[in-house]
């Protein structure tokens, strides 16, 4: 599952999908503004969602440093006491 959803986070993939998207809407005679105005609004939904996941992942590590180093500290004071 997580294979799965790693390769459908993929930039590359996304691109190549609207690129066909776009492309069979210009075949089938779609009105141009109307491709802009949807390609404009994926990218834009696009973006938003993936500064947020990638922030949300750069938090989870910071938290995770944070929380390894308070527990390194902790572990270091009990064995300061114990000498």
């Amino acid at each position: 599952m997580r294979e799965l959803l790693r390769k459908l986070s993929s930039r590359k993939l996304w691109a190549a999908v609207a690129g066909i998207v776009t492309g069979l809407a210009m075949v089938f005679g779609l009105d141009e503004n109307v491709i802009s105005t949807v390609v404009g609004a994926v990218v834009a939904i696009a973006s938003v969602t993936t500064y947020i996941v990638t922030e949300g992942r750069v938090d989870a590590e910071s938290v995770k440093r944070a929380a390894d180093a308070a527990r390194d500290a902790a572990d270091a004071l009990k064995n300061a006491d114990r000498a």
